[in-house]
């Protein structure tokens, strides 16, 4: 019997991208809303409880809502928003985080997927907090530069407008075809999922930026040898130190499929953050010398990012192939 699978917030960037990465499959009854009615509650309702699996591509209070008006025990969501993230009863979408966590997706029936930023700052911290060498109360701080496909819809179209919109310019500058710093507050909704799955004990320092490409990410995390736990006589050697931080990621990393330790194992003198866009793969560069470090997470912000993921995490809790319509 086919899975059957509705998307809540179809229409959204994340909803379009797994309805294109579904569509094509035969194993997977993909459940289609009239688009007059997509709005409509009640029959919203009736979708999402005629379902398997449900995924929620809709701002975070709509998504708490949606799932209150679930009524059927059988169903499985998978949240797109930032709404469930980190509450309880909820599991957090990142298999590769251990052999725990993957098991803890398959039986999941409530799953938070990752935001973007977080899974590039997480996949970089959590095995080094893991393996004892980034100590929890560690001050790390977080540098993110993002596609604008992220921002939504109306990014999308101020980014895409040829005639880019009137306040968008400085001087006879084009202000949108320069990165964006953006969260000047430190204050950004993915925190409590940086902290809660890095294992770190307090929040890190975030900074995202935003650029005039359409998708791809890469989050750097800069660290201090001298203030990681590891021996002198490694952390005076930079090769050393580079070697060590790179095993922890290959041990960590070694039965994962989707996520890639590139290590120092690469000549390149600059990353692009666009490397993998089209793809379900996070690439991760260690980099530095003399007692500096510093870790690249390279992914699509829309892939392994968001609806690639999410993808992932259902079939995980088919019992599937994790990789079917992702590569």
């Amino acid at each position: 019997m086919k899975t059957k699978v509705y998307i809540d917030g179809q229409s959204g960037t994340t909803g379009l991208q797994i309805y294109d990465r579904l569509g094509k499959r035969d194993d997977i009854d993909l459940l289609l809303i009239d688009r007059d009615k997509r709005h409509d509650t009640k029959e919203r309702k009736k979708f999402i409880n005629a379902a398997d699996i449900v995924f929620l591509c809709l701002p975070d209070a709509e998504a708490v809502k949606a799932c209150d008006l679930i009524g059927n025990d059988r169903v499985k969501v998978i949240d797109a928003s930032t709404a469930h993230r980190v509450a309880p009863g909820w599991t957090y979408g990142f298999p590769e985080l251990s052999h725990e966590q993957r098991e803890a997706v398959r039986t999941a029936k409530r799953l938070a997927n990752p935001g973007c930023h977080a899974t590039g700052m997480i996949a970089i911290t959590a095995p080094l907090v893991k393996a004892g060498i980034l100590p929890c109360d560690y001050p790390v701080a977080v540098y993110s530069l993002t596609g604008y496909s992220g921002g939504g819809k109306k990014m999308i179209a101020d980014y895409e407008d040829t005639d880019r919109p009137n306040g968008l310019k400085a001087g006879n500058e084009d202000r949108l075809s320069s990165p964006g710093i953006y969260g000047l507050g430190l204050d950004h909704k993915h925190l409590p999922e940086m902290k809660a799955y890095s294992g770190l004990d307090h929040d890190p320092l975030f900074l995202p930026v935003v650029d005039d490409y359409y998708k791809g990410m890469a989050s750097t995390v800069l660290l201090e040898g001298s203030l990681l736990n590891v021996p002198h006589d490694v952390n005076d050697n930079g090769d050393a130190l580079l070697n060590m931080i790179t095993d922890v990621y290959k041990e960590h990393y070694k039965d994962q499929y989707f996520v890639r330790v590139v290590g120092t194992d690469f000549s390149e003198k600059t990353l692009y953050a666009n490397t993998l866009a089209g793809t379900n793969f996070l690439d991760i560069y260690v980099y530095g010398s003399k007692g500096r470090l510093g870790v690249t997470a390279i992914f699509d912000n829309l892939g392994k990012g968001a609806s690639g993921a999410a993808v992932q995490n259902m079939n995980i809790m088919m019992g599937i192939d994790e990789k079917v319509s992702l590569i």
